[in-house]
């Protein structure tokens, strides 16, 4: 609709403005019968057009209804202008239905991790977080205390508020330490692995003709159950919610993410029979969404994929984000739950019924300016990050950060791997003073602002720091959050929703799509230099407080 208001404003300004110079040069009476013929004519072509466009929209209505529509933004019986001038997809894609992200923004950064696995970089400790559990009681009930020796998949604590999920050892081996934060709360419980790890292991399931509930069951008692995520509020599912869709996203769109295709490779039929799982819990269906826009095209695990409905998208970051992808494919309305998972975590679902085990494993990307050699590392969930940069590392003066630069979470030496990451990034510390800023010439610094001259040159990588290039200002309404979230959200206005506790404005201009990973990058570009993140995890959490 708005773009024909301005078809429509454009044709009009042209008709006076076209009648207008005429009437300044012609003063004869044939003249001003040949001009009335011509306000007639426009006037006909007015009208044509109002009409053909009530048709467009009633059409565009009918086909959302249908469910004929394909996900453009311009569903037209002629082609928007914004359909023609269409970034091409890649070659693999130019037959698939793909839904093009414009807004976004891809920061290339150094420290690219090569495609191979370095079979010299282990650890030996590894840590289960309840922090990492949005919601979860600060003070779960353990189950083992400090030298019990626990295999694979044996319980470690439980929420007391929700007994029956169990959180379980991703690996084998001695508990170290149980490690206490702020009031007592649990921190960390600290495994120091064997050599060779035991598994405990589970019975057969039968999927075919087992129930929802007995599947439901076994996923508790597995420990795999912790491994969902439910939108909204980011959160456990309770084992009683039945989700309307099940969401997985087959890559990762944030700075030197890993590549799923390597990810995947030689756990083909593990991903698969996780997939196969997690059709039989939800009655609506499985969404992968797979990248349109990469050089090479997504592994036929991901585009072969049974059992799920394929989608295509091609745009910048945060394309890869789960996040963005549900909101195209099929938002979240009030009292939706949809829930959502990684493909490691598929895998792992897909190990259970395949081989009768809880497996941990994770190949996680080591990269970032400040390593030396960047690379991937086959470990397990949770691992020391200390350990695995052991020798690594060009500088001591560097952030070590658990995930990506955007959302990821810094860590020390002595921290772990965060539950849902499969990425170290390692930049250098920015604690330093910048004097004047933009003003003098500088380094290339990753920015969407046009003051820098790194525009010009769109493959450009840049080493960057975590300095914030200034300070926290007032909550200025720029636009820059809508260059870069491509979602029909006003994110400044929820922003400001939150911060003054309302309620129903928040729910209006939907808070229930977001998790902090997708207003991670209007975070990166904002001018007023607020924490978005944090402020949009205090309006989730009071939401779901209120219930």
């Amino acid at each position: 609709m708005r773009n024909s208001i301005k078809r429509f404003s454009i044709l009009s300004f042209l008709i006076f403005t076209f009648e207008l110079t005429e009437a300044q040069t012609g003063t004869s009476g044939q003249s001003s019968g040949f001009w009335i013929y011509m306000l007639l004519a426009a006037v006909i072509l007015i009208i044509f057009f109002l009409v053909f466009q009530v048709s467009d929209n009633l059409l565009a209505i009918e086909a959302g209804k249908s469910g004929v529509d394909n996900g453009r933004r311009n569903f037209s019986i002629l082609p928007s202008l914004s359909d023609i001038f269409a970034p091409k997809v890649a070659d693999y894609a130019a037959d698939k239905q793909v839904t093009i992200l414009r807004q976004g923004h891809d920061i290339l950064l150094e420290g690219a991790a090569s495609k191979a696995i370095n079979p010299g970089i282990t650890s030996s400790r590894f840590a289960v977080q309840p922090q990492n559990f949005t919601g979860i009681s600060p003070i779960p009930k353990m189950e083992v205390e400090v030298g019990a020796e626990v295999k694979a998949g044996d319980p470690l604590f439980f929420d007391k508020k929700r007994p029956e999920i169990k959180h379980v050892a991703p690996v084998s081996g001695e508990v170290i330490a149980i490690n206490r934060g702020d009031k007592r709360s649990i921190a960390e419980v600290v495994i120091l692995a064997d050599k060779d790890i035991k598994y405990r292991s589970y019975e057969s399931f039968d999927l075919e003709n087992g129930s929802r509930q007995d599947l439901v069951n076994y996923l508790l008692e597995s420990g795999l159950w912790p491994m969902i995520v439910q939108r909204p509020f980011n959160v456990v599912p309770a084992p009683e919610d039945l989700p309307r869709d099940i969401f997985v996203s087959t890559f990762d769109s944030a700075p030197l993410a890993p590549d799923a295709n390597f990810v995947i490779q030689g756990k083909e039929a593990a991903f698969q029979k996780g997939l196969d799982v997690l059709s039989k819990l939800t009655d609506g269906s499985v969404y992968l969404g797979l990248n349109a826009k990469g050089d090479t095209p997504p592994a036929a695990a991901f585009s072969d994929a049974k059992n799920v409905v394929v989608k295509w998208f091609h745009g910048k970051h945060p394309a890869g984000n789960v996040g963005v992808q549900i909101h195209h494919i099929h938002p979240i309305a009030n009292q939706d739950k949809v829930w959502t998972l990684g493909i490691q975590e598929v895998i792992s679902f897909g190990q259970l019924f395949l081989n009768g085990i809880f497996d941990a494993q994770r190949v996680v990307v080591i990269a970032g300016s400040e390593v030396k050699e960047p690379s991937y590392v086959s470990t397990y969930l949770g691992a020391n990050i200390g350990e695995l940069v052991k020798n690594q590392l060009s500088s001591d003066h560097v952030r070590l950060i658990s995930g990506d630069v955007l959302s990821g979470t810094s860590k020390s030496h002595d921290g772990f791997l965060d539950f849902f990451d499969d990425q170290i990034t390692v930049v250098t510390e920015g604690d330093y003073y910048e004097m004047f800023g933009w003003l003098f010439p500088t380094v290339p610094k990753p920015s969407i602002s046009r003051t820098f001259p790194g525009f010009l040159f769109p493959d450009l990588k840049y080493k960057a720091d975590t300095n914030t290039h200034g300070e926290k200002r007032a909550f200025v309404v720029t636009g820059q959050y809508e260059q870069v979230l491509p979602m029909d959200i006003f994110p400044q206005h929820l922003m400001k929703a939150i911060l003054v506790n309302d309620f129903e404005r928040m729910e209006g201009l939907g808070i229930y799509e977001l998790a902090e990973e997708d207003i991670a990058l209007c975070e990166f570009v904002c001018t007023s230099k607020q924490p978005l993140q944090k402020i949009l995890r205090q309006g989730l959490d009071e939401m779901r407080e209120q219930g």
